[in-house]
């Protein structure tokens, strides 16, 4: 490939970017479901007066949602940069995706089955990306900009 091709994203540069974009649309999704549950005073009395165990595990799930929600809108921001600390933030973002997904299965009261559905993707996403960003010459010759 010539320099040229790697002044524009483009490739299977384009699934690591759907991805974040899906991601950030679900972390979007969460954090409204989050304010109709703060705003909402049915949501809010239960919250104030449930367990304290529960409340503080619903107000660390908040705040997992915000810094995840936050660092992939930076990541994007970095991708659309073609920053070279992208590749590297990539893949650990990537690791915070499967570790959030095994957290979420090992202890949501959810059914099994859609616990493995959820921690599916994450999975998978990481089993082609990271070899992807790695091995790459357009990742390498796409995030060159400091």
């Amino acid at each position: 490939m010539s320099q040229a091709e790697y002044t524009r994203i483009g490739g299977w540069l384009l699934a690591p970017m759907a991805y974040m974009i899906v991601t950030l649309l679900s972390a979007s999704l969460m954090m409204l479901l989050y304010g109709m549950a703060i705003f909402m005073p049915e949501s809010r009395e239960y919250l104030l007066t449930n367990a304290q165990a529960f409340t503080l595990q619903w107000y660390l799930s908040v705040l997992t949602t915000l810094a995840m929600w936050c660092f992939t809108l930076w990541l994007l921001w970095l991708f659309c940069q073609r920053s070279q600390r992208f590749p590297k933030l990539f893949l650990v973002w990537l690791l915070i995706t499967v570790l959030l997904a095994i957290k979420a299965f090992a202890f949501a009261p959810v059914p099994d089955e859609l616990a493995v559905r959820s921690l599916g993707w994450p999975l998978l996403m990481a089993a082609l990306l990271v070899p992807y960003m790695k091995r790459s010459q357009r990742v390498k010759g796409t995030f060159t900009e400091r």
